[in-house]
């Protein structure tokens, strides 16, 4: 004999039921089944609410009651289209007692909860009638019986207590003489000692059927229901969750009571000591493989079995010196939240016995601080202790598994990978076991919580990171499709799952949490909402997702003026931009101690040499004790492009031209020749040595003419290129007539930094260097002599955004 229970989604439509029905057929023919069913899906939920609407007097409980007989009579005539009248006429009669129950709950303004489980009875009562019913026209071998005969409970309404010796007699006297292959029995729903109708609590079908299975000790009781088991995790909040093939029942419970709808807890009571397994099957996919619950688990050797939650909590911390060394506190205090029927799913206590913190529904909050606060009067008016704290919002995330208490630093890893993540933990709760480790987060915390667990417990090290890209000019459509080229090896051969989930430009900006596809995301752009800064950050935030990356691909100030906002969000930001590593100083140190507190990677490679590791390899030395003495550079590829282009054979305004149309220059060339940009970086290259220097303590040596300097306009600033041709002339022939290149170079030594344009001799390292490339010495106490010297293309497009793809692998590997 097998016991097999169906739930509300199981039986929640026409389809759905013929699927039950081709599952109990099947099952018949290898020997007598017994189905326990819920309600119709949803069906319990409009019962309550036309009861409630009905006690308050509003007239809409006919509407809501009219919603019910419509969803029973459209199951009736779908599943039974040609043979349908007396299904018809015993639904419609017993509908006529629910009308008639509502009306009188309308008429009296009182829902108890004796008459709701009158009113809630109705779901199991109809679906059960009508699932035989039609099995019995369809020429198989069924019968209901009304669980109510055989369930005997105590009279406590809406959670009545099973008597189970009376409860065990009534089924076995009853199966021992069936003579029926399937027989239907409504879950939920029983009689009292004193005959009055009870139910079991909200879940109980879940209970019913292993009440059912204990009494008959059958070998497995089978629960089906929409999903495919037992998951790691919500997976319609975490897509990578998994069914868990094998479970212990503690682990179960442990799950269930935290947040896992697909088992009511109670329900692994009465075959627990039987040890009669437990198996979760998905009606929809009947093949697949679903979850044993049982003491045999194969996968024992897995720590961590889930990570469950649950919603909607308050906080409710008792403090004060008064309770120190005072016996009772906790008593009175649980004594009261008993009598006031509140459930406490958490608790914590400092060793110092200043504070006890309670979790509690969010809904019994207000009633929970009443209560305490009138026991605790006294001690409150003398300042024992405060009036109770509550703190809403709140939900609780919690590790399950039995064998966690056999591995060190699963709960350090917890909360390391939460605190990473900038979730913070309000309290922690370990029993002695350590089969759960619980936490109590913001809700607005729980879906990022649950896939940075997840990602840490369940997954094969493949790290997520979801980018926020604004800038997808010239620069930031290569990093774009660098992207899209690489991901698939960055996944394969890195573990690092890289998603571009935001993208924007100067005019619209796009979203997707699931990761925007690459091969559209041009058109998708184009048809994106209005870009705005702010918009942009406040949907990154929003979406509030694990190991978020900002990346600014622009040179706007006022994008650069928001990395503090995305720092303390714990966002990392990967900066092209060069504006806010050389703004003010006191900013420029607030960003870095924004990175650290909030553990939010800032970096910001190619605000010096493009793709060149010029920053990384200065933060190298650093780190390891070195010290720089002295810095010479050539750094920027513009300039070195213009100088290596420009002879008296070409004009200055045309070789400035073409290093604007080959993407050298900044859109505003004045950035580039006027030393400003090349200043930026030996100053970014200073702070990052150690020393406190602002932009204008930089000593920088023009070379324009003084119409260049003091030109209003990018055209103007042309023009003058043209107009002053001669002076540009004039430096390359000084520069050519002492067999010297020209070259702008930076230098620090000594705490100072200069920029200017310097004529460089035969032999010297600078002498040789081609096209837009860069190069950097570097001086230290390591390298006095012959310094560390790095080299290679310093400007374009591709090493620029091969250089910010270098920055955002970092964070994938930190």
């Amino acid at each position: 004999m097998k016991v097999l229970k169906f739930g509300g989604t199981s039986v929640g439509s026409s389809k759905n039921i013929n699927s039950v029905m081709q599952i109990l057929d099947n099952y018949s023919k290898d020997g007598a089944v017994i189905c326990v069913v819920s309600a119709v899906g949803g069906i319990t939920d409009k019962l309550l609410r036309a009861g409630n609407q009905a006690k308050n007097k509003d007239n809409d409980f006919i509407n809501t009651f009219g919603i019910i007989k419509d969803i029973h009579f459209e199951i009736i005539n779908e599943l039974n289209p040609d043979n349908n009248s007396s299904i018809l006429t015993t639904v419609e009669s017993k509908l006529n007692e629910l009308k008639s129950l509502l009306d009188g709950i309308y008429l009296i303004n009182e829902l108890s909860p004796k008459t709701s489980d009158k009113l809630v009875g109705f779901g199991e009562a109809l679906s059960s009638f009508i699932i035989a019913e039609t099995m019995k026209n369809r020429g198989l071998s069924a019968e209901r019986k009304n669980s109510q005969d055989l369930i005997i409970t105590n009279s406590n309404f809406t959670k009545a207590e099973v008597n189970f010796g009376i409860t065990n007699n009534n089924i076995k006297d009853y199966f021992k003489s069936a003579n029926q292959q399937i027989t239907i029995l409504p879950g939920f729903v029983a009689h009292s000692t004193l005959g009055e109708q009870t139910t079991l609590g909200r879940g109980g079908s879940d209970y019913t059927a292993a009440i059912v299975a204990a009494a008959l000790q059958v070998e497995q009781l089978e629960i089906w229901t929409d999903v495919s088991g037992m998951f790691t995790t919500n997976p319609e909040l975490v897509k990578q969750a998994y069914p868990i093939q094998n479970i212990s029942y503690q682990e179960a419970m442990e799950l269930s009571h935290f947040g896992a709808k697909v088992l009511y807890p109670p329900t692994v009571q009465p075959v627990l000591d039987l040890n009669i397994p437990i198996h979760i099957k998905n009606t929809l996919q009947p093949h697949a493989v679903g979850t044993i619950i049982s003491n045999d688990d194969t996968n024992g050797f897995k720590p961590v079995k889930g990570i469950s939650n649950i919603n909607n909590i308050a906080l409710l911390t008792l403090q004060g010196s008064g309770m120190i060394g005072i016996p009772g506190f906790s008593k009175r205090l649980f004594e009261t939240l008993a009598q006031e029927k509140i459930n406490v799913v958490l608790i914590t206590q400092a060793s110092s016995e200043h504070s006890i913190c309670l979790g509690v529904d969010e809904n019994d909050s207000e009633a929970a601080k009443t209560a305490i606060d009138l026991v605790f009067e006294n001690e409150i008016a003398l300042h024992k202790i405060d009036p109770i704290i509550v703190e809403t919002g709140l939900s609780i995330i919690a590790l399950v598994g039995d064998n966690m208490k056999n591995h060190q630093g699963i709960s350090g890893k917890m909360f390391s990978t939460l605190g990473k993540n900038n979730i913070n933990i309000r309290a922690i709760a370990q029993g002695a076991s350590e089969k759960n480790i619980s936490a109590v987060i913001d809700k607005k915390d729980v879906k990022k919580a649950l896939n940075t667990l997840h990602e840490q417990f369940f997954e094969t090290q493949t790290k997520q990171l979801n980018v926020f890209i604004t800038g997808v000019g010239n620069v930031g459509e290569r990093l774009v499709e660098q992207i899209k080229q690489q991901k698939k090896y960055l996944k394969e051969n890195l573990k690092i799952n890289l998603r571009i989930i935001g993208l924007s430009n100067s005019r619209t900006m796009i979203f997707d949490e699931d990761g925007i596809d690459l091969k559209t995301w041009k058109t998708q752009l184009a048809k994106g909402e209005k870009a705005t800064l702010e918009g942009f950050f406040e949907n990154t935030k929003a979406l509030n997702l694990r190991n978020s990356i900002f990346v600014d691909v622009t040179a706007n100030k006022n994008v650069a003026n928001l990395y503090a906002n995305y720092l303390r969000e714990s966002i990392g930001v990967v900066a092209c931009n060069k504006i806010a590593c050389s703004s003010d100083y006191e900013n420029y140190r607030l960003l870095k101690r924004l990175s650290l507190k909030y553990n939010a990677p800032y970096l910001f490679e190619t605000n010096v040499g493009a793709g060149l590791p010029i920053i990384d390899t200065l933060n190298n030395l650093i780190a390891s004790g070195d010290k720089i003495t002295s810095i010479q550079a050539v750094l920027s590829g513009s300039l070195n492009f213009v100088f290596n282009n420009f002879n008296d054979d070409t004009k200055f305004h045309d070789v400035v031209k073409l290093a604007a149309a080959e993407g050298y220059t900044e859109p505003d060339p004045r950035i580039d020749l006027s030393g400003v940009d090349v200043a930026r970086k030996i100053l970014i290259l200073a702070r990052e040595s150690g020393v406190e220097m602002n932009l204008e303590d930089i000593e920088n040596t023009p070379f324009l003419s003084e119409l260049g300097l003091k030109s209003d306009t990018v055209d103007d600033f042309y023009q003058s290129l043209s107009d002053d041709e001669a002076h540009y002339q004039n430096i390359y022939s000084s520069a050519k007539a002492n067999h010297c290149q020209l070259k702008y170079v930076a230098q620090f030594n000594n705490g100072k930094a200069s920029v200017g344009l310097h004529e460089i001799p035969e032999g010297h390292p600078f002498y040789n260097l081609e096209g837009s490339d860069n190069i950097v010495m570097f001086y230290t106490q390591r390298y006095p002599e012959q310094p560390m010297i790095i080299k290679g293309a310093g400007a374009g497009a591709d090493v620029t955004a091969s250089g910010i793809f270098s920055d955002i692998i970092r964070i994938g590997n930190n």
